[in-house]
């Protein structure tokens, strides 16, 4: 009988280890009124699944139940509009992934789904949007650009005045593609309070971290706004858990 009993309780701890080690139930749930700036990157199906790429079919389901749940899309700079209202979210790629306009523009149009795409306007390694592209998704009115440096470089191994530059230059090379860039990203989410200073002297009116958490829109965060961490590979309820929670765990 005593058997039964290990058995049993090695089956009981293992279940509870399973869920509490990849579903993160031990997180607290954010208000509904609290505004959700969901982190992506790459939207393609050439690629695994990842923290840096969300499959289209994933992506898909992940509009879907967003507006299933009634959300209000709006652009990062939107955000301080919205303060206090239920199921906000502002959808945010980081980059400028040529896969973004092949890839999830299509679903974004779909869906009626806004988002803010932030652009390493001279970023390498990677397939980037193409001008004609920017200014296309820019005119459709569901998609606003934001400024990620110039190079996609690390802020905190530069030095202030070489930040500085990265971070205006980048903001004027936005505007000459479609006039406007009112949000910053920074690259691989390394800064410090000096750089927060900066973007705030530079004229942005916000700037996202990579902090994975749920917070109300402030004064003091306005500058270092954290996002919804997603994965590629993530499934449905670890999805929703992310949306409730701020953060997924696989």
């Amino acid at each position: 009988m005593w058997l039964l009993y290990v058995v049993f309780a090695v089956v009981v701890f293992s279940a509870i280890f399973y869920l509490f080690g990849n579903y993160t139930f031990w997180l607290p749930l954010r208000s509904a009124k609290l505004p959700r700036v969901v982190m992506l990157h790459q939207v393609t199906p050439h690629a695994e699944a990842s923290g840096m790429n969300m499959p289209p079919h994933k992506f898909e389901q992940l509009l879907q139940y967003l507006v299933k749940k009634g959300s209000t899309f709006c652009f990062v700079s939107e955000l301080s509009q919205y303060q206090g209202q239920k199921n906000v979210v502002a959808l945010s790629f980081d980059d400028g992934f040529l896969d973004n306009y092949q890839y999830a523009y299509p679903l974004l149009k779909k869906y009626q789904a806004k988002a803010t795409i932030y652009l390493a306007t001279q970023i390498e390694g990677i397939a980037k949007l193409e001008v004609e592209q920017i200014r296309e998704m820019s005119d459709s009115g569901l998609i606003e650009f934001g400024a990620h440096t110039q190079h996609h470089v690390n802020l905190l191994k530069l030095s202030d005045e070489e930040a500085y530059r990265e971070m205006k230059a980048s903001k004027q090379d936005v505007e000459k593609l479609v006039g406007y860039c009112p949000s910053f990203a920074y690259p691989f989410g390394r800064f410090n309070e000096k750089h927060q200073q900066m973007a705030k002297e530079i004229g942005f009116e916000n700037a996202v971290s990579t902090r994975k958490k749920i917070e109300p829109y402030t004064a003091s965060n306005q500058f270092n706004l954290p996002r919804v961490s997603t994965h590629g590979a993530m499934n449905a309820l670890q999805m929703r858990i992310a949306l409730a929670k701020g953060r997924y765990k696989l």
